[in-house]
């Protein structure tokens, strides 16, 4: 009998399982049909959970079911304090961008020229600077800073006209380990140098741990101006391919790892493709290089500008050896002028710090003294939470406008943070040429051939996104498109 009873039970509980579990799906499968349909479209923010559970009649628990359900079919995603939104990739139209080949700088083709070309053309009034990676003056909190810097004068007893200790100021150093909590880094102020920005900090960390003929692995597509650091210091160069979504190819990493001496790689919103590398990626490739004492050189420019609900964690965050080298910087999320960075340099902490101090004694203090005031009291956390979910809209309307104006076989990236997108636009397009054309018109570009040393993404661009989204900027990617529809 009361095996009867207990059968009897298990039964219940199972029709009450597959009851809530119908439930759930068939709250799934409704939303669904209304992103597929098009009734709820690209970035629409949903109901919230308890708006659902009174349409539905049912427990939060089943709402969340739904939503997770969702969620893992990346038709949502969430954001932070504002609700879930139909994901980008629920309605997209165009295809990703190309992976690129792995490949040796044996036969390098010179992209000095273009780089000057687009570096001048700045200077050009009423330009519409797509090209340039920097955020539009009105996304950053200038007046505060200015308030700022009158404080921090007040503050310090020369006003700031002093040399400081080579390793630079003690509290950025303090608020930047303070704010690395966030990621659960384990940093100190005695862990840190600060730096003339993310560039000088990659040069002194390649300063560090090569000489002429070593060879580096970088991603491919890369920022350019990796690419002269690395050619100014006579290194031979491999690029690795890097996926538009994970980044990079950890199998293609690992049949040239024996000729590597020096990483450096973008692991969180590569530049130009925007690409986060799972954090089970991370992990396999600092265990591979510390196997090997290989040292990894980590750009986290981006990394403050995550789209999703919690920032990712950089290469650092693994780094038991000493082995990674984590550049970072203000200049992309709060005053590009000031160039200020920093770099967390591990085992290599001793040789950086005599390097700064041989080249320029010290960085200037009131910046850096200025920044450190700004990060008090949660104000950098404030203004990046703004920032970040301005750049998360741009690129929404950024993407919409090129589905809508640039030609059906246009591959656009599709980044999870950062503020900038990589264009693949048809093979017989050379947007170099393009460039010209675009520059006459006020609307500058970068041209992908900026992006590697090879004979290679002469059909592709970057654009950056990071400007106030209005009028004249849906009406210039309305322009660009059309200069790309004529191009054939």
């Amino acid at each position: 009998m009361n095996n009867k009873k207990k059968i009897a039970e298990d039964n219940l509980l199972a029709y009450k399982s597959m009851k809530k579990e119908s439930l759930y799906l068939k709250i799934a499968h409704i939303i669904e049909e209304q992103i597929v349909s098009g009734t709820m479209q690209l970035g629409d923010k949903l109901p919230s959970l308890r708006v659902v559970q009174k349409m539905y009649h049912v427990s939060i628990n089943t709402v969340k079911q739904a939503f997770l359900e969702l969620e893992s079919r990346s038709l949502i995603e969430s954001r932070p304090r504002s609700g879930y939104f139909v994901s980008k990739i629920a309605q997209r139209r165009l295809s990703l961008p190309s992976v690129g080949r792995l490949q040796a700088s044996d036969n390098e083709h010179d992209q000095e020229d273009l780089i000057d070309k687009v570096y001048n053309s700045l200077k050009k009034e009423n330009l519409t600077q797509f090209s340039l990676g920097v955020p539009a003056q009105s996304m950053l909190p200038i007046a505060k800073l200015n308030k700022g810097i009158v404080n921090v004068i007040r503050k310090l007893d020369d006003g700031g006209t002093s040399y400081e200790p080579a390793q630079g100021s003690i509290n950025l150093r303090r608020s930047i380990a303070k704010w690395s909590m966030e990621f659960e880094g384990q940093l100190t102020e005695e862990d840190l140098v600060t730096t003339s920005g993310a560039m000088n900090a990659i040069f002194n960390c390649l300063l560090a741990v090569t000489k002429p003929g070593d060879t580096i692995a970088m991603e491919t597509p890369v920022y350019f101006g990796t690419i002269q650091i690395a050619k100014s210091l006579g290194l031979h160069v491999i690029e690795i391919p890097s996926h538009p979504i994970c980044g990079i190819d950890m199998d293609a990493l690992k049949k040239v790892i024996s000729k590597i001496d020096v990483c450096c790689f973008t692991a969180n919103f590569s530049n130009p493709l925007g690409s986060l590398m799972p954090e089970e990626n991370k992990i396999e490739l600092v265990k591979m290089l510390t196997e090997r004492n290989i040292p990894l050189i980590e750009d986290d420019l981006y990394g403050n500008l995550y789209f999703g609900t919690n920032r990712p964690k950089p290469c650092k965050a693994f780094d038991e050896a000493g082995i990674v080298m984590w550049c970072g910087s203000f200049s992309k999320t709060l005053a590009p002028g000031y160039r200020v960075g920093w770099v967390a340099p591990g085992k290599f902490k001793k040789k950086i710090i005599r390097q700064k101090l041989l080249q320029t004694i010290s960085t200037p203090v009131l910046y850096q003294e200025v920044i450190a005031d700004f990060m008090e009291h949660g104000r950098y956390d404030h203004h990046l939470q703004n920032f970040r979910n301005k750049l998360y809209s741009n690129c929404f309307q950024y993407q919409r406008a090129i589905e809508e104006y640039f030609p059906d076989n246009t591959k656009i990236s599709d980044p999870q943070g950062g503020f900038v997108l990589w264009l693949e636009l048809d093979k017989r397009i050379d947007t170099a040429s393009l460039f010209d054309t675009a520059i006459r018109q006020n609307i500058s570009f970068a041209p992908g051939r900026m992006f590697t040393l090879q004979d290679r993404y002469h059909n592709c661009m970057r654009l950056n996104f990071a400007l106030e989204w209005n009028e004249r900027i849906h009406t210039d990617l309305k322009r660009l498109g059309t200069i790309v529809k004529n191009a054939f």
